[in-house]
């Protein structure tokens, strides 16, 4: 590589040939050549030489990925053939249903094999080549015209300006005949935003303040459609392609043909310079397609880009093609979609809840949706300042998504949607269940209702009470928690032990076994231990971490009660705003009337005082983590989780925090601290990859 006896124009022309290369293998093969600072140093050395002779810069060269002016507006492009979407089958049983509508139409003594390939969530774009070179890229639009979003297209890396002549020398002995390339090829492929490079990215807008994402293909579709080319360049956008749309060989030499199966084409791609799926695969029968389209429904959350489905296609393109349409389409391939993770819905009103330590909580009130498998009418908004900087509005179509699979919850608005008519959601002043005038705690993002006895906060005070991470009573649901309250049976969660199966037998939907099984679950719980009774009693700001610290300095309530604020400033995984709002709840005489009835109702865990231990050694030994915001399980399962490597997970962000792991709607509170203190923040996906 060295620049010695290079005339100038020599020396571009080896930076450049050295850069494409290395893109080449770093979006295509996966296999990079040049660490980022040797990347980085070529890139500079080019630009230098180009900016001393701009003679020698070219329309293909690597420093031209981005230049011009903001685009105005985006011109319109007629597709060389109609783009079309897929047919969907969500089981098996459909995908045999597919194939035996066509099987009439397939010539009896004619195999069929099948090429499976993942269907990304992404953005689909055209990229039309003319001897060999980037001539257009554009989005889908309606399917017939489409966007000219070529100097966007330009700036993401995996796009190869000019495309490769080396067809001839892959190991397929059927390639041959790709050495020479047509005159003229279109296409076809999907921009999509690897999700950690998305998550990265919203955490970067979130620290800036800025509107974040909802997900990466909102992030994908909006990065692309930057009229600023600039700004797309600054956009973590990769490409896949998966089809030839438009082949003119024109004047190239008679022997060169477009592929005639689906996994020749694929292969073609790749040589061109064009970054292919890995995980795609050819199968002689489709019962084995449907089976690995059946093993990416449990692996989609081990690759790097989202995917709702999988692709199954006839490997014979002409036999596809032969087969014709159906409408719009196409009856050589269909679409294995996964059960749906998220959906979109209009947001018809707003209502507030009363959180078990007084948190105001905006939730959602929706035209019913299907996701996962369950209507959703409700999701939670988590607070004012997420629906603030997400800027959703009442009346927008948004993005319902479901926390591990289980809590909906509101990603953001789709702005594109908007009418004009859609309304701010506004913030109350005062307790939508008592009238007490909120308040908003110094450094916190929630609004806070101060009055203890706030008839809102019995019934989500009591669901977090027998909830599983605290005192686990099987049975004791939110509707039948609603209903010991409507009939007046519980003022507070010691009431349970107090309850009759006959006080139960007068209820809605309540026969003798049922009562008879409540009763048993509320009398088993007297044995759970320290640690669950105190999450159970809900204290503010005290967790899994602090409540099991908690427990084991001061072995029962009674000790508890009587802690000074110095002693529990000095425990590990406490700290002293912690500290404060337990001193605070220690002091409340409804805090110990309540700890008197429980004692009573034969509520008294104990056990040995002692501190906390020290963590197993492990691989994240001598690290302290913070949770915030919604993972994929819940948060003491990834804490458990942590703690069984060697970590250790606390309540608050201190200088002694060696990461932050953020999650879906993280609390604002936590990563402006971390950014303060220049913590770490990482996701789930990188906390792995620690061990």
């Amino acid at each position: 590589m060295a620049a010695k006896n290079q005339t100038p124009a020599e020396r571009a022309e080896t930076l450049r040939k050295h850069i494409e290369e290395a893109n080449y293998r770093y979006y295509v093969l996966d296999d990079p050549t040049l660490s980022d600072a040797e990347y980085d140093a070529q890139m500079n050395e080019l630009r230098q030489v180009e900016t001393e002779h701009p003679e020698l810069v070219t329309p293909d060269s690597p420093t031209q990925r981005v230049s011009g002016q903001p685009a105005d507006e985006f011109a319109k492009v007629r597709h060389p053939q109609p783009i079309l979407s897929l047919a969907n089958a969500f089981s098996a049983e459909g995908v045999l249903a597919w194939f035996e509508r066509i099987r009439p139409l397939i010539p009896s003594d004619t195999p069929v094999a099948f090429v499976v390939e993942p269907k990304i969530d992404g953005l689909t774009v055209v990229l039309t080549y003319k001897n060999g070179r980037l001539e257009q890229g554009a989005t889908r639009g309606d399917g017939i015209i489409g966007e000219d979003v070529t100097t966007n297209v330009r700036t993401i890396r995996g796009v190869p300006i000019v495309l490769r002549h080396e067809g001839a020398s892959t190991s397929s002995r059927s390639l041959s005949h790709f050495s020479a390339l047509p005159q003229l090829m279109a296409v076809r492929g999907e921009a999509y935003m690897p999700i950690r490079d998305f998550e990265r990215m919203n955490e970067a807008l979130l620290a800036a303040g800025e509107r974040t994402f909802a997900n990466p293909r909102n992030a994908a579709a909006g990065s692309l459609r930057q009229l600023d080319a600039k700004l797309t360049a600054q956009r973590p956008l990769r490409v896949l392609c998966y089809a030839i749309v438009q082949w003119v060989n024109g004047d190239a030499p008679s022997g060169s043909q477009s592929p005639a199966t689906q996994w020749e084409l694929l292969h073609f791609l790749r040589t061109c310079g064009f970054p292919v799926s890995d995980i795609a695969r050819r199968f002689e029968t489709l019962d084995e397609a449907i089976q690995y389209c059946q093993s990416y429904s449990e692996l989609r959350d081990t690759l790097s880009l989202e995917i709702d489905g999988m692709v199954i296609k006839i490997d014979d393109l002409k036999l596809a093609d032969n087969l014709g349409f159906v409408g719009r389409d196409p009856r050589g391939a269909i679409a294995f979609k996964f059960p749906a993770r998220e959906a979109n819905t209009l947001l018809k009103a707003v209502t507030y809840s009363v959180g078990r330590t007084g948190v105001i909580i905006p939730n959602a009130v929706l035209e019913p949706v299907r996701l996962g498998g369950i209507t959703i009418s409700h999701a939670t908004l988590h607070n004012f300042d997420d629906v603030a900087r997400k800027d959703i509005r009442i009346g927008d179509r948004v993005i319902i998504r479901r926390a591990g699979d289980v809590i909906p919850y509101v990603a953001g608005p789709v702005v594109s949607a908007r009418t004009g008519n859609e309304q701010p959601i506004s913030i109350p002043e005062t307790c939508p269940y008592c009238e007490t005038r909120l308040v908003r705690q110094e450094g916190e993002v929630a609004l806070y209702c101060p009055n203890v006895e706030c008839p809102g906060r019995l019934d989500r005070a009591m669901e977090h009470f027998v909830g599983r991470g605290a005192m686990d009573i099987d049975g004791l649901g939110s509707r039948i928690v609603a209903q010991l309250i409507d009939a007046g049976l519980v003022d507070d969660v010691a009431d349970l032990y107090s309850l009759t199966s006959e006080e139960l037998l007068g209820l809605d939907g309540f026969a003798e076994k049922k009562a008879l099984n409540l009763m048993d679950a509320i009398a088993n719980s007297r044995h759970q231990s320290l640690e669950r009774l105190i999450i159970g009693l809900g204290i503010q700001h005290v967790g899994e971490v602090a409540a099991r610290a908690l427990a084991s300095a001061y072995g029962s309530l009674d000790a508890l009660l009587e802690a000074t604020l110095q002693e529990l400033d000095e425990i590990e995984g406490v700290g002293p705003v912690i500290a404060e709002s337990i001193l605070q709840w220690t002091q409340r005489a409804s805090t110990r009337d309540l700890v008197k009835k429980l004692k009573a109702a034969g509520v008294d865990p104990r056990q040995d005082r002692h501190r906390t231990p020290a963590a197993a050694p492990g691989p994240l030994t001598g690290k302290i983590f913070v949770i915030t915001g919604m993972l994929s399980q819940p948060r003491d399962e990834v804490a458990a989780w942590i703690e069984q490597h060697g970590g250790k997970v606390t309540d608050s962000v201190s200088r002694k925090t060696s990461y932050v792991i953020v999650g879906d709607a993280p609390g604002a509170n936590k990563v402006s601290k971390a950014n303060q203190l220049s913590v770490p923040m990482i996701g789930e996906d990188e906390l792995r990859r620690l061990v």
